[in-house]
């Protein structure tokens, strides 16, 4: 990804849009050297939230899997057992 600063981005945003939009490509805009944020297709966001969002999914499917192997006991037991 090519860098930009805070201050070039300012002067070229429309082109730099256009060139994410159009162009496919991605900047990281920065200041005082420092990464702050990027510019870069809504392609690549969208493609991004599907990836959170099925691994959201798997998390929770592989918890739900584990609750339902794994031994439990009532809460009377856990209290009994902790002296509550």
């Amino acid at each position: 990804m090519e860098e930009i600063t805070t201050a070039e981005t300012r002067k070229h945003m429309a082109e730099l849009l256009n060139r994410a939009a159009y162009g496919g490509e991605r900047f990281v805009v920065t200041r005082h050297g420092k990464e702050l944020a990027a510019i870069v297709p809504l392609s690549d966001v969208t493609l991004l939230d599907k990836l959170r969002s099925l691994l959201d999914r798997k998390d929770f499917e592989a918890a739900v899997e584990e609750v339902r192997t794994a031994s439990t006991r009532s809460w009377d037991d856990v209290r009994r057992d902790l002296d509550l």
